[in-house]
């Protein structure tokens, strides 16, 4: 099969005069409670049915190169070529093909579908069933956002059957939800539960999350599929899950629609999406810290980057932001969320406490670096894609508080890195003499030291030595 390649930048903005008109539910309804009778079976599927018909089946391929390794002792050995012969070494594949399953859901008549950035990022290969139907359809990547863990892929079709959006904003616990994907690649499965909790914030799954919680059983496969109410209508795009086991644990996590919407519209429209970028690192305001200010909420600024837009508006560390443009921040996820929706170069009014006193401040907002605390850093010239230890990161790998350095997310194949020996999850610690605490030390440390050096890593808890040449 041809390999579908994700479309450029320039591609995108091809696509800059799309947009795109969702399928609006009403927002006028009224809450009942179920009722019976005689020879009467409760049943959803009149709500449901054509919700179904809009979910579809997301299949991906992603060549996967073998690393090397010296094969030229084990092939010359007698015994060995005794059992396999001395062909055998060129049988072996040098790359293997990873294939995945996920769901996503049509918005639009001729083709868009939306989806999670884990089910297509990195895809060579994308391919779309509808259902009711066994035809394959090739699909392209219109724009993907990895903050959100969103994207937007289309299909070449006319007259499908996209999903009515509702308002997630509506929601309330306790609400009657419908998930509905293809789990484990079994077809299309419908699982029941109801609202379990809104606005989870704090899971460490993306960068920017307002989550639906539900118990309705979310399993692999079903990322990027619907979140439906007893309408039918789309409120959720599911994501994730919590569990120890790897299966359902009755704790799952939907994308709500408003955030979809918005998100959806400039991939749509732009290809990819810009965010404002204060430059600060905040925190919410503990219980202890409250003793020390007048508010009792906000986002406490805790580190103020250097030439950043809040260093050149006069922000320090310690600083509380309690308002921006006449909003009020209850804590720091919506600062970061009111902040990621402001488009680079806007001016914001910000009103913050220092000292137990009020002030007010003018903020340009700058592009937001590609490369961020929680994002990958692409070292192409070695083959290291790294990431800082943040507080996110640490939680989703489980990394203890006491480890410094930066986590290797990924190593290219044939690269540097791979014929030194590092793997994903190593922690690099130091480079020679260098302490290493985040990705631009690392950087400053190549620079500094040529040819073959030293490199200090901790692997899973086990300190070791690894030599970069």
């Amino acid at each position: 099969m041809k390999k579908l390649a994700v479309i450029s930048v320039a591609a995108a903005l091809m696509l800059s005069a799309a947009t795109i008109n969702f399928n609006e539910m009403p927002n006028h309804f009224k809450r009942v409670m179920p009722g019976g009778g005689n020879n009467v079976v409760l049943s959803y599927y009149d709500a449901i049915k054509d919700a179904k018909e809009s979910v579809v089946n997301i299949s991906t391929k992603k060549k996967i190169k073998r690393p090397k390794f010296d094969r030229s002792q084990l092939f010359n050995d007698p015994f060995f070529r005794q059992f396999f012969g001395p062909m055998f070494k060129d049988m072996i594949p040098k790359e293997r093909v990873q294939r995945s399953l996920g769901s996503g859901v049509i918005i639009s008549k001729d083709g868009y579908i939306v989806t999670n950035n884990h089910v297509v990022n990195d895809a060579d290969e994308i391919t779309v069933t509808i259902p009711g139907s066994d035809k394959e359809y090739k699909a392209k990547v219109i724009g993907k956002d990895p903050l959100t863990d969103l994207a937007v892929i289309k299909i070449e079709a006319k007259n499908l059957k996209p999903i009515k959006v509702g308002d997630s904003s509506k929601l309330k616990a306790g609400d009657i939800v419908f998930a509905i994907g293809n789990p484990f690649g079994i077809g299309e499965t419908v699982t029941q539960g109801i609202v379990s909790g809104l606005n989870r914030n704090s899971v460490g799954i993306n960068t920017y999350e307002n989550f639906i919680q539900t118990d309705a059983a979310i399993n692999p496969g079903n990322s990027g599929g619907a979140l439906v109410d007893s309408r039918g209508a789309l409120i959720g795009i599911n994501s994730a899950i919590i569990t120890r086991s790897g299966g359902n644990n009755g704790i799952g996590f939907a994308i709500p629609s408003n955030m979809m919407k918005k998100v959806v519209k400039t991939l749509i429209e732009k290809g990819k999406i810009e965010r404002g970028f204060m430059g600060v690192t905040i925190e919410d305001l503990s219980k202890d810290l409250k003793e020390l200010y007048r508010h009792d909420y906000g986002a406490v600024i805790v580190e103020v980057a250097k030439d950043s837009a809040a260093q050149k508006a006069g922000l320090k560390r310690g600083d509380l932001i309690i308002e921006v443009d006449g909003k009020k921040i209850e804590d720091a996820n919506e600062l970061k969320t009111v902040v990621g929706s402001l488009p680079p170069g806007k001016t914001i009014k910000v009103k913050y406490e220092r000292n137990k006193k009020t002030y007010t401040t003018k903020l340009t907002l700058q592009k937001r670096p590609e490369t961020s605390q929680s994002q990958a850093s692409e070292q192409d010239e070695i083959g290291l894609s790294l990431k800082n230890l943040d507080e996110q990161t640490r939680r989703m790998y489980n990394i203890p508080e006491d480890v410094e350095g930066v986590l290797v997310v990924d190593v290219a194949p044939d690269s540097k890195a791979e014929k030194a020996g590092f793997k994903p999850g190593d922690i690099i610690e130091g480079v020679e003499d260098k302490e290493i605490e985040n990705v631009d030390d690392f950087k400053e440390a190549l620079k500094k030291y040529k040819g073959p050096k030293r490199v200090f890593i901790n692997r899973h808890g086990y300190p070791m030595i690894k030599v970069l040449k």
